[in-house]
């Protein structure tokens, strides 16, 4: 059965949440530039004439795209997703339930606590502030 948080449970697992959502966000903006050198490396080379960075920044951006997915890994052991395409923001969700139907506790790297839930389709946009009520 998969782990379904409160606000207050969530909140208490921020401490740790935190500590990996900034790994992740560091790593990830590190993955990113790797690959942006790396394209232009790769779009001014030449069959004739390798450059040895190209085959270096490629083993580097595996490793980070490794650490990347070891991070998403531990946030998945907690019963945490990351949304596709978050990782450079830091957002995470928590599932959770509303009134006996399924939705997420959001958390954005740079946020105090765990203060807001989406409906699992509404994403980041569809945002709320956690109501007194919705914290029961």
């Amino acid at each position: 059965m998969p782990t379904l948080y409160t606000p207050e449970s969530a909140n208490r697992a921020l401490p740790l949440v935190r500590r990996i959502v900034e790994d992740m966000v560091s790593a990830y903006a590190r993955w990113r530039d790797l690959a942006r050198e790396y394209e232009l490396l790769a779009a001014g080379a030449r069959p004739d004439r390798l450059d040895p960075r190209v085959d270096a920044l490629q083993r580097e951006i595996d490793a980070r795209a490794h650490e990347i997915a070891g991070y998403e890994r531990e946030l998945d052991e907690l019963g945490i997703r990351v949304p596709a395409g978050a990782h450079d923001r830091g957002l995470v969700d928590f599932p959770a339930e509303l009134g006996g139907r399924p939705i997420y506790l959001c958390w954005q790297l740079g946020e105090q606590d765990v203060a807001f839930w989406h409906e699992p389709e509404g994403g980041f946009a569809g945002r709320q502030p956690i109501a007194p009520t919705a914290a029961a």
